[in-house]
């Protein structure tokens, strides 16, 4: 009998499964037996308060908004890095896994240094009558800031190994440029972009330390479930936050479900 690397299937398997219900299935458990708690009616009236209806908005919108647009931006600068060589190229390279390696409050902090109103950034939007920090703008950016690796790092592989032989064949049967991206280089990227836009958009929901900052935590304004979930926390109402907290991973579950059925759907009718 050949021997295996690792342990066999039946080990492994366990070791998998008992792993993942230490670290996921059981915290999960907790949360919504906590929830359970106080029942559906009282569990309603949490959720259906204008404080929290505002911040489930706010926090879903920009988390959307933000995705989409790091999708776009992130899809152009894949482009660049991989299609083109030009000095600083590595550099620009490292600079995308920037909000990886940056801890989200020095994030937080200077992204509300920047957009604030005295910030470098912040005086010019001003001047268009745009407020950058302290405002639903800042929470849209911080989101961006943090989500846009997930996108470049997801769909950049795809396109480093898209053989250069089927745009060559395009434009030997007379393909123009465009017609050749549209139609050969973009479908292959869809599906990658969509993991990236499902990566940024899922980060995006949970993200706390760089929003605490820049947005100015303002209730019906400016504040996001993540920070409100730390106030009920703060005030000993650990019910009340777990329930906030399940119905988030309830509507952050079923719309990345849409979504995964939505990139299935796309990717079998590429092939």
């Amino acid at each position: 009998m050949a021997r295996r690397v690792i342990p066999g299937f039946g080990l492994s398997f366990g070791i998998t499964v008992a792993a993942l219900t230490a670290v996921i299935l059981v915290p999960l458990a907790a949360l919504f037996l906590k929830a359970a708690g106080l029942g559906p009616a009282q569990s309603w009236e949490i959720l259906r308060t204008p404080r929290v209806a505002a911040a489930f908005r706010l926090t879903f919108g920009a988390s959307a908004l933000a995705a989409a647009t790091a999708a776009g931006f992130g899809l152009l600068v894949v482009w660049v890095l991989v299609r083109y060589r030009f000095p600083g190229r590595r550099l620009l390279d490292a600079m995308v896994d920037l909000p990886f390696a940056l801890p989200t409050a020095v994030a937080g902090i200077t992204l509300a240094e920047l957009y604030g109103p005295n910030g470098w950034i912040g005086e010019k939007l001003a001047l268009i009558g745009v407020q950058g920090a302290y405002s639903p703008v800042g929470v849209f950016i911080a989101l961006t800031f943090i989500s846009f690796p997930f996108v470049v790092r997801t769909v950049q592989p795809v396109l480093e190994d898209l053989q250069p032989e089927f745009e060559e064949a395009a434009a030997t049967l007379g393909a123009a440029r465009f017609t050749t991206v549209r139609r050969v280089i973009f479908p292959a990227l869809v599906p990658a972009l969509v993991t990236g836009f499902t990566l940024a958009f899922a980060r995006a929901i949970g993200e706390y330390g760089s929003v605490v900052f820049i947005s100015g935590n303002l209730p019906f304004k400016t504040e996001i479930l993540p920070i409100l979930i730390i106030g009920q926390l703060e005030q000993f109402n650990y019910a009340g936050a777990s329930v906030i907290a399940a119905a988030m991973l309830i509507v952050s579950f079923s719309l990345l479900l849409v979504i995964n059925l939505l990139q299935r759907r796309l990717v079998a009718r590429i092939h």
